[in-house]
């Protein structure tokens, strides 16, 4: 409807409504309602509690406030139910919290007892976390569990828990009577309908500037050398966003509104909101010196952790001011042809990206839709200003700007409300001419306010730390590992296999069974033939990693390996996704598939007998098991409820090296930080060119077991370059591992750890990180203190364990299939990244790590040595007083032994009481002296990072293996010592010598005589005096027990 035609002339009356009903509202939207539903299936074992050695039970659930029952079932241990129970989710937004509370009962009214209440037979408490969505349900047996200390009760009870949504359309409104004959409304405020067409534009456009590739320096080239180039991926295309329309309005044909006036705005100045805030929160750290000390350092003066604070959602970093500037759009611009924002104060000079313009609009009315975060200090820019102005890109012609004192620029922190856009009018430099007053016009939609990086446009805000190309391989992300499982085949049985008949005689077919998926593969052993029928049996399990979505296809291949070349008798083609899921231990039901593609080419070539099932009860492991950070079963019904919050801030990094040169030399380096914990990986930006970034990042998880750990890395940013040339892997800078368990409750640590990088040319350090990490555990101590006490994994890796060969296999195709999804996310998270912080090659053989545990159990057995040392000098009589303090102590333990086991674990306390002062203060990162990375041979360093099959010379491959037989030899020699000294306990009454058996057994019949006709305690002082007896009584030589144990023989005498 056009406005103008229905303008009302000043000396007419408006025409009265007519009494036709109007049309009635649009009815509400459908509400979508969250319903959780429990199938109670079945219970096992229950205790018998009606004094007739059985039950009647029945289930009560109590979820939110909503109270419902299932049927009872008549005198029955192992009842079934199969009742299917509702309840509403009131807020689905709090789902995760709420608590699942389902008893079971003994129903009186069916027992002979003369019980006043039902008899508690036992209850399950489910959290809100273990409820899976309508689709990924499973059966799971819960155990039964007491309501008190003194309750007894056992049995597990089968139930299925899942939620779904539901569209319930709301009540129309009732029809509103009919109105009278009254004056017409008011007219509704001018408005254009340039204005109602125009909506707002999502399409991002990062400014432009021209970036020269760089090339590596020495150090990055030997940090390259350690990951090899990754194949590069192609990127996702582009999505095409479509302009949203604004809705229709309501109007009425009788009724005239006034013609439209466009009223121009007014130029408007921003007043300050909070000039006093923000001025002196940045603080300033010195660099600390290095001189060769490696271990981690306590950052000073920041960060107290009193736990009585309140915890805020940036308080573990430095606040980083900013000036953000929303650029919205434009109107009304005089004639151009591609225009762009420029944005300039007295620090930075930046300029955006040609605006675009909606479909129908004229070029004069451009459209940005950009944030920019300038960096800001407060102290210096008080009295500076921020231009913003538009130009026309071809003809550089200016097209007006706009003017803002930064003093009166207004301050905001979350959680304030964001500042709204307003329309400014552009003014021009003054002067008439070509670029003068009359070439500017239009207005500009912006908003300015100063703001720190928890402002919630700080993450797609382009940073003046950031290149202004490729930005999103610069911006902080968030990614989750995929969700993987274990998928089992049994193969059980083959028939009717077409083998060939031309077969050797006495010469039995080779028949094996193996299984694709994806890029992995196994076979099964060689297949036993029955004697009744044409068969052959496996009964063997092939186990492989599964990753959702679950698109993939597992093949099953039938292989005739009796000659020369395997001869394909069938395959079976399963896709993953129609695969039954196990949470459990229970049985899964075999199944018959049919061959295919036969050597005969016939339709039938036979059929195999299978067992397949995805494992939701295990872990899924890609880490190394000493660095996990995650025990949890994949299913997520399993999942116990978190007991805390681990929150990480990562402030910067201090004297980084350069990792490539720019033009003329110049060294430079484009940092950025991946932490990886759980499944939750995050990636904070990059700030380019830069030797002390600092990040100021700050992230947090949920944890499930304090018994896991953090991994944080550092690594030098190639991909951003990748459209300008070869894509480049990430180099590598360090990296740094916190324990939790380690962490203190709501106590907050900052520290900077050194980063070190063990090359083939040695150890080398490349800087510090700093990071601030705190643990806030607000669960009981005591259910804090029952999870050391659970097992580590999942209940499946102990009723039905893996080995470790197969461990270390499926943990290598977990670790590639978790490197492929993070390689497709935008910004991709490269493989070498993934790898380098899952440690895939921890396994790899080092000689420097095999004398890193060497050490290691040298230090453990310390103590013993410690003990043994001290045992000698008592002996000795070095020490008198000690020495007559020890026979005294002697003497009331023999007197009193019921004091031994009380005192041994009192000695224990008072040691741990003792090291309580030597307790260590910080949490631990890389230790070089225990890597053995300090003083290691180049050689040794080179056979660690050599490949397999190694690629080096022939000559320096037989001098490593030489090396490697001398060490061989050693441990070899340590080894049969070993089994000599068994073998000489053995021979004690074996009677390979005669003689010395005879001497030992009549030994043996003299003590016994001795301790049944003396006191036991006198045995006890008399032994323990002569073994203290001063050195003057003592004979220097070898004692005669030893020497006859050194005379008894051993094996090591048959050896060839």
């Amino acid at each position: 409807m056009n406005p103008s035609s229905s303008a009302i002339h000043p000396d007419q009356q408006p025409p009265p409504l007519q009494t036709e009903p109007p049309p009635q509202p649009p009815s509400k939207p459908p509400e979508t309602v969250r319903k959780l539903i429990v199938e109670v299936i079945e219970a096992r074992d229950l205790l018998p509690k009606d004094g007739q050695g059985s039950s009647s039970p029945y289930v009560v659930v109590d979820f939110d406030g909503q109270k419902k029952r299932t049927s009872t079932v008549y005198k029955n241990l192992n009842p079934t139910w199969n009742e299917m129970l509702e309840f509403v989710i009131s807020d689905p937004s709090n789902m995760e919290y709420e608590e699942l509370e389902i008893e079971v009962y003994n129903d009186k009214k069916l027992s002979s007892g003369n019980g006043r209440k039902n008899h508690f037979l036992g209850r399950v408490k489910i959290y809100g976390t273990q409820f899976s969505k309508r689709g990924e349900e499973g059966l799971i047996y819960f155990s039964l569990e007491k309501k008190s200390v003194f309750s007894w009760i056992r049995g597990e009870l089968g139930l299925k828990i899942y939620y779904y949504d539901e569209m319930e359309p709301s009540e129309d409104p009732p029809p509103q009577p009919p109105p009278q004959q009254e004056e017409a409304p008011p007219a509704a405020p001018p408005q254009s309908a340039e204005e109602i067409r125009r909506g707002p534009m999502m399409e991002e456009m990062p400014p432009v500037r021209v970036l020269e590739v760089p090339m590596p320096s020495e150090i990055a080239m030997e940090v390259k050398d350690q990951f090899p180039p990754v194949g590069t991926m192609e990127e996702p295309p582009p999505v095409n966003v479509v302009p949203s329309q604004a809705p229709e309005r309501f109007s009425y044909s009788e009724v005239h509104v006034p013609p439209v006036m466009e009223i121009p705005p007014e130029m408007r100045r921003m007043q300050a909101m909070g000039g006093g805030r923000g001025g002196d929160r940045v603080k300033v750290m010195r660099r600390p010196q290095v001189n060769g000390d490696f271990s981690p350092k306590v950052i000073a003066g920041k960060h107290p952790g009193d736990p009585t604070e309140k915890i805020s959602p940036y308080d573990l970093v430095e606040p980083m001011q900013y000036l953000f500037i929303r650029i919205v759009k434009a109107r009304n611009l005089a004639p151009n042809e591609s225009p762009i924002v420029k944005i300039r104060t007295s620090n930075h000079s930046v300029k955006s990206k040609p605006g675009s313009t909606r479909p129908g609009e004229p070029p004069s009315n451009p459209e940005w839709h950009l944030v920019f975060a300038l960096g800001h200090n407060k102290a210096e820019n008080s009295s500076s200003t921020l231009e913003i102005s538009v130009w026309d890109a071809p003809s550089e012609k200016f097209l007006g700007g706009v003017c803002f004192d930064l003093s009166d620029v207004p301050v905001r922190d979350p959680p304030d409300s964001p500042l709204a856009p307003q329309w400014y009018h552009l003014e021009g430099g003054g002067g008439g001419g070509p670029d003068g007053q009359e070439n500017v016009s239009g207005d500009i939609q912006l908003s300015v306010w100063i703001g720190t990086q928890a402002d919630d446009a700080f993450p797609e805000a382009w940073s003046t730390d950031a290149p202004t190309t490729h930005v999103s391989h610069t911006r902080s992300k968030v990614y989750q590992s995929p969700k993987l499982w274990y998928l089992r085949i049994t193969v059980l049985e083959a028939q009717d296999l077409q083998i060939a008949p031309n077969l050797p005689p006495l010469t039995a077919p080779e028949i094996r069974v193996k299984a694709q998926l994806g890029f992995q593969s196994a076979r099964t052993r060689r297949g036993s033939m029955s004697h009744h029928a044409p068969a052959f049996h496996w009964n063997e399990d092939l186990i492989f990693v599964a990753g959702e979505p679950l698109e993939d296809t597992l093949i099953i291949l039938v292989e005739d390996r009796t000659g020369k070349d395997p001869a394909l008798l069938g395959h079976v083609i399963v896709p993953v996704g129609s695969i039954e899921q196990r949470l459990d231990e229970r049985h899964v039901a075999w199944k018959w598939y049919g061959l295919e593609g036969g050597p005969g080419g016939g339709a039938y070539c036979g059929r195999i007998q299978l067992r397949v099932c995805l494992e939701g009860g295990y872990h899924v492991l890609d880490e190394a098991a000493h660095v996990c950070s995650d025990f949890r079963p994949t299913a997520k019904q399993l999942w116990k409820p978190a007991i805390g919050i681990l929150e990480l801030g990562i402030l910067g990094a201090r004297g980084l090296l350069p990792m490539k040169s720019k033009g003329g030399g110049k060294g430079s380096t484009d940092a950025y930080c991946v932490a990886k914990y759980g499944k939750k990986w995050v990636r904070t930006r990059t700030i380019t060119d830069s030797f002390d970034p600092r990040w100021n990042e700050q992230y947090t998880w949920q944890v499930y077991d304090p018994c896991t750990v953090l991994t944080i890395g550092v690594f030098d940013n190639w991909r951003m370059f990748a459209d300008m040339g070869d894509e480049k892997p990430d180099y590598r800078i360090g990296k740094v591992r916190i324990r939790v368990s380690t962490l203190e409750n709501n106590k907050v640590y900052t520290n900077s750890y050194p980063l070190m990088v063990l090359l083939k040319t040695g150890l080398k350090k490349m800087g510090e990180i700093e990071v601030a990490v705190r643990f806030v555990c607000p669960s009981y101590l005591a259910e804090t203190c029952a999870v050391y006490g659970q097992p580590l994994l999942p209940r499946m890796h102990y009723l039905r364990p893996l080995g470790i060969a197969q461990q270390e296999a499926l943990r290598a195709a977990a670790t590639k299939m978790v490197a492929v999804w993070l390689a497709r996310s935008e910004p991709p998270l490269g493989p070498e990244v993934v790898r380098y912080m899952l440690d895939a090659d921890s396994h790899a053989w080092s000689m420097r790590k095999s004398k890193a545990n060497w050490f290691r159990i040298v230090a453990v057995l310390a103590w013993a040595v410690g003990l043994a040392k001290w045992l000698d000098e008592i002996r000795r009589w070095k020490n008198p007083i000690t020495t007559v303090l020890v026979h005294v102590l002697y003497l009331v333990l023999v007197w009193y032994p019921d004091l031994i086991v009380p005192t041994g674990f009192l000695y224990v306390f008072l040691v741990g009481v003792w090291y309580y002062r030597f307790k260590p203060k910080i949490p631990a990162g890389m230790d070089v002296r225990l890597s053995q990375a300090e003083t290691v041979d180049p050689d040794e360093l080179d056979e660690e990072f050599d490949t397999i099959p190694s690629s080096k010379p022939p000559e320096i491959i037989r001098m490593r293996y030489d090396r490697l037989r001398l060490l061989a030899a050693r441990v070899q020699t340590v080894l049969g010592d070993f089994a000599t000294q068994g073998e000489r306990l053995q021979a004690l009454v074996s009677w390979r010598d005669p003689r010395a058996t005879k001497i030992f057994i009549g030994v043996c019949l003299m003590i016994t005589i001795t301790l049944y006709s003396v006191p036991p305690k006198m045995v006890a002082v008399a032994l323990g005096f002569y073994f203290l007896r001063h050195p003057m009584f003592r004979d220097p030589m070898p004692p005669a027990s030893l020497n006859f144990f050194r005379r008894l023989p051993s094996l090591s005498d048959r050896l060839l």
